[in-house]
This record gives C-alpha cells, sequence and structure tokens, in this order.
C-alpha cells in the first residue's frame, strides 16, 4: 500500500467510524503523528472533500477529550472506592 491509498484509507475509516487519531493509528499500524500528518497536510492536497469532513471530526474529537479524560478519571475512582480495602497482606486466617 503506497502513501496515498494509507492516507484515503485512514480518512475513510476516520470519516465512517467517527474515531481519534490515537484509535485510527492503531488500527493502520502507524503513529498519531502519521496519522495527523496524513490528515492535516496529505488529505487535502488529495481530496479536499474528505478532508473537510475529517477535519470537522478531528475538531470535534479534540474539544471533547477533556470531557473523555474527566469521564476516565471518575471511573478510576468509583472502581476504587467500591473495591474492599485491605492491607498489602489479604491471606484469609487459618482455619
Amino acid at each position: 500500500m503506497d502513501i496515498n491509498e494509507r492516507v484515503i484509507s485512514e480518512a475513510l475509516y476516520i470519516a465512517e467510524n467517527g474515531c481519534t487519531l490515537r484509535q485510527c493509528a492503531r488500527i493502520f499500524g502507524v503513529g498519531k503523528s502519521t496519522v495527523h500528518t496524513d490528515m492535516t497536510v496529505r488529505l487535502p492536497a488529495i481530496d479536499e472533500k474528505i478532508a473537510i469532513r475529517v477535519a470537522e471530526i478531528l475538531h470535534f474529537n479534540s474539544s471533547v477529550k477533556h470531557i473523555r479524560g474527566g469521564d476516565s478519571t471518575r471511573r478510576k475512582y468509583v472502581a476504587e472506592t467500591i473495591r474492599p480495602l485491605c492491607p498489602t497482606d489479604c491471606t484469609p486466617p487459618e482455619t
């Protein structure tokens, strides 16, 4: 697969799924910076119409990432409070 094919494939994947750069990079086996460069530099030169749609999705993802991070932190602390507290040596007493 050449670079232009990869760029189009990544762009179509993002447009269809609304995924983040990290998710797309994981799927295609490339780095997040590579996907970012593909979407912001290479894609507009290849297909401007798809580039506009992808830019809208990436802008939306960027605008809500602080909410996603806060939700993740909330889930972490909720899980920690539900877990029973015990000392580091939690062995049951012998019977």
